[in-house]
């Protein structure tokens, strides 16, 4: 029985970057061995096991072979003479297919029959072998590390093989569930328009995300957008949501709040009046099509109809500043209006020259909010209810108190 570190825990460690999870394959072992040993199975599909102290995953050394379409379309074999260098030819990239023994010191002893290491010094995302096109997810990962990796390349002969694998159907038959899974890691990496980028440069992107793709292209007012073009705002949009580091429910409303656009009449262009509502409409295709949990949909959604009406609000008074609020839910829900802010703040900023910008929109509405939510209700409630008054009534009395905590609020700024 022979133990070796395998994928990203090397990959990373080689880059000078924290390792957070380590895997390992074992070469020369049977499932019984690994049982008596003290392992616990886990696998389902093939044999991995968890350490018995340390509870991390060992997996029998394997080979794989495409029986269908799609991601689960494979045939998985397992044996003691299956060799570690025909186990690290079933991964996706050179720099997943490096091994080290446990113990070794610095890089001796490091197996890499592929040329992981100098793909990593060369900055390459490059395949390992012709088997990369059984496994269309492989198309997702490798934009996902780009993303990740932004100063990396993609090896033109692997663009080529992932263009081949789209042309013959094969991100057809991914299931929605990776999809999701795969692109909401990629949102979450430090470069998210890389991913795109990727997923464009192979035509995976219209297969997957037609709705998204069709921004490129589009047409925008050049005294709103310098930057002109509708996917390149996107990927401005989706970079910057990056680096104020929003969480994943605001990236996915980045990625979903303008497609609305790609459907604007022609003799619009290059306004997009009304792309809101289309924007929604899309927007819900997508997410039924990828099963998109509720968070990122509901917010996804509320960013699409409201975005244009939150860039505005500075001219709301305190009356329509509630309306907005009544709206977006944002009194039941206040955190995800903080959300919906964040979002709109990077649609604003993500323009070409406009990075640096300061949104006050956001800061007026967050603030404005708090005093809506400060009026105590309770009260009014209590008050109305001893003199009769009803539930509409109610309502109307809380509504006035608001409206008047509002103007107050608002009072110092119009003053100044």
């Amino acid at each position: 029985m022979q133990i070796f570190q395998v994928g990203g825990a090397v990959r990373d460690a080689m880059m000078g970057l924290p390792v957070h999870d380590r895997d390992w394959v074992v070469v020369g072992a049977t499932p019984q061995q690994m049982l008596d040993a003290g392992y616990l199975p886990v696998g389902k599909d093939f044999p991995v096991f968890l350490h018995p102290q340390t509870h991390e995953e060992y997996a029998l050394a394997r080979t794989e072979r495409k029986t269908a379409r799609g991601y689960h379309g494979f045939a998985f074999h397992t044996a003691p003479d299956v060799t570690l260098e025909q186990d690290l030819a079933r991964r996706d990239l050179t720099i997943n297919a490096m091994a080290l023994p446990p113990g070794a010191r610095g890089w001796q002893g490091l197996v890499d029959p592929y040329g992981g290491a100098r793909d990593l010094q060369a900055r390459v995302l490059r395949h390992v072998s012709e088997a990369f096109r059984e496994d269309p997810v492989r198309i997702l990962r490798l934009a996902r590390f780009a993303a990740r990796f932004a100063d990396f390349t993609v090896a033109p002969a692997t663009q080529a093989l992932m263009r081949q694998m789209v042309d013959e159907g094969e991100v057809d038959a991914l299931v929605p569930e990776r999809v999701w899974q795969e692109l909401a890691r990629g949102l979450m990496e430090p470069r998210p328009s890389r991913m795109f980028e990727v997923l464009r440069g192979c035509g995976a992107l219209a297969r997957l995300l037609p709705e998204v793709d069709a921004l490129w292209g589009v047409p925008q007012p050049p005294d709103h957008h310098p930057e002109v073009d509708a996917g390149v705002h996107l990927m401005l949009v989706l970079d910057l949501a990056a680096r104020l580091e929003a969480p994943l429910p605001v990236r996915f409303a980045c990625l979903c709040h303008d497609l609305g656009k790609a459907a604007t009449p022609a003799d619009l262009l290059p306004s997009h009046h009304g792309h809101e509502l289309r924007s929604a409409q899309l927007l819900a295709g997508l997410c039924g099509r990828l099963r998109v949990p509720n968070e990122c949909r509901e917010l996804a959604d509320l960013v699409a109809r409201e975005h244009g009406n939150i860039h505005r609000s500075m001219e709301l008074g305190a009356a329509a500043m509630l309306r907005l609020f009544e709206r977006c839910d944002a009194i039941r829900k206040p955190a995800r209006f903080e959300a919906a802010l964040l979002a709109c703040e990077c649609d604003a900023r993500g323009r070409a020259g406009r990075q640096e910008d300061e949104y006050p929109q956001a800061k007026r509405l967050a603030e404005g909010l708090r005093a809506a939510l400060a009026v105590p209700t309770d009260v009014i409630s209590a008050q109305a209810l001893a003199q009769g008054r009803k539930g509409p009534e109610i309502g109307d009395r809380i509504w006035q108190a608001r409206v008047r905590a509002l103007e107050e609020y608002l009072r110092p700024a119009a003053a100044v």
